[in-house]
């Protein structure tokens, strides 16, 4: 008995950690830090089942739902893009989102591999 409830408590504990609820889009408008997918990532499949391509304008989010189309907007030099979440991260604490390289590359962000940003969801 003493396993099974210890079983269910580790359960509803990871449960609750694992918690990736996919939020509405519309009006996320959100300041943080980001990052960037290193070239070992390329090629593998990323959460959304596609395959990851560093050269895409692609990037990770926890809540944000597949295929949003968010403005990326690096806060140190105001340069800006347009990318497609296909990908759930990023994975380390205190992040917002894991940008492709091509991304962080645009946004002037490759030298020092992360940068404060401003992510706002675009309405199609």
């Amino acid at each position: 008995m003493k396993r099974l409830l210890g079983a269910c408590a580790l359960l509803a504990l990871l449960a609750g950690c694992a918690s990736n609820d996919v939020i509405d889009p519309h009006g996320y408008d959100k300041t943080g830090t980001a990052s960037y997918y290193g070239a070992k990532h390329q090629g593998k499949r990323t959460a959304s089942g596609e395959h990851f391509d560093k050269n895409s304008m692609t990037a990770a989010h926890r809540q944000l739902p597949f295929g949003t189309r968010v403005k990326v907007t690096n806060l140190n030099n105001d340069k800006s893009c347009v990318v497609r979440i296909n990908d759930r991260g990023p994975h380390t604490r205190g992040r917002l989102i894991d940008l492709s390289h091509a991304a962080a590359e645009r946004l002037g962000m490759i030298s020092s591999g992360t940068a404060k940003v401003r992510v706002q969801a675009l309405d199609d």
